[in-house]
């Protein structure tokens, strides 16, 4: 995670004097940030902040393409359901993709990331470009 902050900290030209004060940290603190495998919520939080980068984005693609699927449980609850769209343009992109270079074919597509066929062919058709 540290070396995805520092690139985007990079993109961005925040200089790390702001950085440091930001965080009312010091330069060799921040620089232990760049090279940790993790970051507690709270501080990632606060990067995102200051970089305007969804980090957690990339927990919640990982979490969506490759996580085991649930099994539906009905819990006989009164409160409304409120389905959003998980698929993010980058994933659905990331599927295309797939297809496109022959890497997989949309049936393995359809089976290993539990995409239904109507929506894998709504997107072939809305964004293929081939």
């Amino acid at each position: 995670m540290g070396s995805l902050i520092k690139r985007r900290m990079e993109e961005s030209g925040i200089q790390t004097g702001r950085i440091c004060s930001f965080f009312k940290q010091t330069e060799a603190e921040i620089q232990q940030v760049y090279t940790s495998k993790s970051l507690d919520t709270d501080l990632l939080l606060k990067w995102c902040k200051l970089l305007e980068y969804d980090f957690f984005r990339i927990y919640s693609q990982h979490l969506i393409l490759y996580s085991p699927p649930t099994k539906q449980i009905q819990t006989g609850t009164t409160l409304p359901q409120f389905r959003k769209n998980i698929y993010t343009k980058e994933i659905i992109d990331y599927i295309l993709d797939l297809i496109q270079t022959g890497e997989k074919t949309k049936k393995q597509v359809m089976e290993e990331y539990k995409i239904p066929k109507t929506t894998l062919y709504k997107w072939l058709s809305k964004y293929d470009n081939s």
